[in-house]
Order: C-alpha cells, then sequence, then structure tokens
C-alpha cells in the first residue's frame, strides 16, 4: 500500500510540474507576452478611467462644498487687461 501511495504522489507531482512548466513556456512566447502586455494596458486605461472619474466626481462635491463657480461658468474677471473695449478702444 506504501509503495502504491508514493507511485501516485510522485505521478501526480511529475504531471503538476509538466503543466506548470508548459504554462511558464507559454508565457515567453511572442503571443504571451503580448496578451500580457495588453492585459497591462488595459488595466492602466481602466485605472486611468476610473482616477480622472472620482477625481472629477471629488472636486464637484468641494465645489459644492465651498460654494465655487463651477468650471462650466466663467468666473468673472476684473482685471483690466481683460475687459472688453468699447468702439472708442477704452475699456469699459
Amino acid at each position: 500500500m506504501r509503495r502504491g501511495f508514493w507511485f501516485a504522489a510522485g505521478a501526480t507531482a511529475g504531471l503538476y510540474a509538466a503543466a506548470r512548466a508548459r504554462r511558464l513556456a507559454e508565457t515567453f512566447t511572442a503571443d504571451g507576452v503580448r496578451d500580457r502586455w495588453q492585459g497591462v494596458r488595459a488595466g492602466a486605461q481602466v485605472f486611468a478611467s476610473e482616477a480622472a472619474a472620482g477625481r472629477a466626481e471629488r472636486e464637484s462635491e468641494l465645489r459644492d462644498r465651498l460654494g465655487l463657480v463651477p468650471d462650466s461658468a466663467p468666473a468673472p474677471s476684473t482685471a483690466p487687461h481683460l475687459l472688453p473695449r468699447d468702439q472708442e478702444g477704452t475699456r469699459r
């Protein structure tokens, strides 16, 4: 009985090691590297879009809390060089 157990354990370990070696070899082929790179790029794009959405949401929350003008409405400017000119060329 002991010999049968150790034979089965050795055969199972050998099959497992062969499967892991095949997966490792597949990882370093051109297709495997390309697939991994595309996965990294997709993950980075998802992360960037989620971060941008969170940043925009947080910014709108802070603007509401502080009572600031939203980005879509331009803030009134009182700088004289930015004021429009009338027909005579003087600033209003």
